[in-house]
């Protein structure tokens, strides 16, 4: 089983991943945790190049190929050769991240992205996306207690508002794979809710 976490900045991805992790454990699953952009040595090479800060501005094109190529990389090299054999791979982030940011928030053809994921992934996709939805104020105000933005991070809160919209999109349109959940409560709560989620659609995968 194919499990992704999606949510914008101080939405609680690292928490909410551990605790995924944690119920699999509990539940007698180990899982494959891994993310992205990155999860393999070359495809964390791409990350830095994409994460860093330059004076030198990012096409918007060059971020979206860079993903792409990165996202391949990580999927022929680890997520399919491991749900091969049988494990649950649990990814930070995978292509719905590249509608939401490329497509929506870079403002990109999501008629050209579905072409470009299409010709890269074929139909492979998640079996469960679980998004935390949390609005870009209190999102931005957590993310700014970590450590020095990159340059995702350093982006204006239209751009953020943009994404978060994308991802509500993409829930829309595909609910039975996409599940909203509030991240703005406690961490208790919003581990509840993960919970609830993982209880309901991943009965077949644990002992």
């Amino acid at each position: 089983m194919f499990i992704t976490l999606e949510g914008s900045e101080g939405s609680g991805k690292t928490t909410s991943m551990n605790y995924i992790e944690s119920w699999f454990n509990d539940n007698g699953v180990t899982p494959i945790v891994t993310r992205e952009p990155g999860g393999t040595p070359l495809a964390e090479e791409i990350r830095e190049t994409l994460l860093a800060t330059r004076d030198e501005k990012m096409a918007p094109d060059t971020e979206l190929l860079l993903m792409y190529a990165s996202r391949v990389q990580h999927c022929q090299s680890l997520i399919i050769p491991k749900l091969n054999e049988g494990h649950v791979v649990i990814s930070d982030r995978f292509n719905d991240a590249s509608f939401a940011y490329q497509g929506t928030g870079r403002g990109l053809s999501v008629e050209r992205l579905t072409e470009l994921d299409q010709w890269c992934l074929g139909d492979f996709k998640p079996d469960l996306t679980l998004f935390l939805d949390i609005s870009v104020e209190l999102g931005l105000s957590r993310a700014s207690r970590r450590s020095a933005p990159d340059r995702f991070e350093q982006e204006a809160i239209s751009f953020f508002e943009k994404i978060r919209q994308g991802y509500l999109d993409r829930a829309a349109a595909e609910p039975e794979r996409i599940k909203i959940i509030d991240a703005s409560g406690s961490i208790e709560e919003v581990q509840q809710n993960i919970a609830f989620v993982l209880e309901k659609h991943c009965s077949s995968v644990i002992k």
